[in-house]
């Protein structure tokens, strides 16, 4: 492995999720406008800052739709073949999965809500939540965590009409959303929920939902719990409602800092509290929810993040999408994208 990947591993090693990671996914709350671009569209407009001279790298703290340069395609090579080197243990494995609940709660527990931001970059990406409507409407944010799309949620949209629904696989995580005095009862609840259970809470029947939130929820389930929890966002759904989702790419920086032992299975890694993390590439976010929804949005989200003090760049990629359940009136429209098909970049 390389020097430069070496060292920027260290900048962000220490915890066990990178933290504030999400306020970078997004672009920080000064984002002005969209940073993912969608690989089916062939007029996609690229959003953010742009590095088109490389010699100013250093110049900002990071830049939108960085391609990998050949430098970083051999640090990416290197890590993979680190990976393969050594898997983890099957009985380590196994622990791992009759503990995943145990491991979150005690991730909770020790940071509360001081460890991710609010997504305050919610209206840039996902401006489909604040919509404005006389009827009633439902947002269920599937692995709530603190609360960090529900209160700013609440808080810009005092529409007696939205109703703000959450759940987490972890106990600890719903009594912090609970204790937060932003939850209203009137219009909002938290519970304790696994997306891939056989069935959904009582507090969700079928088809009430209008907007399901999905951010870095998937990336926690095992491979095999996917059709589980596409099934039960396909259920939740009203006809013509949408999945928001954002989540870990290919080969970003925290799946290449992974060391030997590390990996469960390709591209499914243990952190070092015992969460776990899986990286998608756009081909299998388009195969996962092609088959029962409409695709309206597949795309990626890369940034160079760099630390000018240090002369270090950080090669970060997220995954974008939003999936719409078909209307009667849709017919077979599944798996069909707005945009022209080109190929993944």
């Amino acid at each position: 492995m390389t020097d430069n990947l070496n060292s920027a591993a260290a900048a962000v090693a220490e915890p066990a999720i990178l933290p504030n990671s999400e306020a970078v996914a997004s672009g920080d709350d000064k984002k002005a406008q969209s940073s993912a671009r969608d690989v089916n569209a062939s007029d996609a407009e690229f959003g953010g800052r742009l590095l088109v001279d490389k010699d100013r790298v250093f110049e900002h703290n990071a830049w939108d739709h960085v391609d990998w340069d050949s430098d970083q395609e051999r640090e990416i090579q290197a890590a993979v073949e680190r990976h393969c080197t050594k898997d983890m243990p099957e009985e380590e494995r196994e622990r791992l999965d009759q503990e995943a609940a145990q491991r979150w709660d005690a991730f909770y527990r020790v940071n509360q809500n001081r460890f991710f931001k609010d997504r305050n970059w919610l209206r840039i990406e996902f401006p489909e939540l604040f919509e404005e409507t006389n009827t009633p409407r439902t947002v269920f944010e599937i692995g709530c965590g603190a609360g960090n799309t529900m209160f700013p949620l609440l808080a810009s949209c005092p529409d007696s009409h939205l109703r703000v629904l959450g759940c987490d696989f972890s106990a600890e995580a719903v009594k912090v959303v609970r204790a937060n005095p932003m939850l209203d009862p009137a219009r909002s609840d938290a519970f304790v929920w696994d997306l891939a259970s056989e069935q959904l809470p009582e507090q969700v029947p079928p088809a009430s939902v209008d907007v399901a939130v999905l951010i870095f929820v998937l990336s926690a389930l095992k491979p095999q719990q996917w059709a589980n929890a596409i099934n039960n966002l396909k259920q939740m759904l009203k006809p013509g409602g949408v999945v928001l989702f954002r989540d870990y790419g290919r080969y970003d920086l925290a799946q290449l800092r992974f060391k030997a032992g590390r990996r469960i299975a390709e591209n499914f890694y243990a952190r070092g509290d015992g969460t776990r993390v899986y990286f998608f590439t756009t081909d299998e976010i388009q195969e996962l929810f092609g088959k029962d929804f409409v695709v309206e949005q597949n795309a990626v989200d890369r940034r160079l993040i760099v630390n000018r003090q240090r002369k270090l760049k950080m090669y970060r990629c997220w995954l974008q999408g939003k999936f719409r359940k078909p209307l009667p009136s849709d017919g077979d429209s599944r798996g069909t994208s707005n945009a022209s098909a080109v190929p993944e970049q």
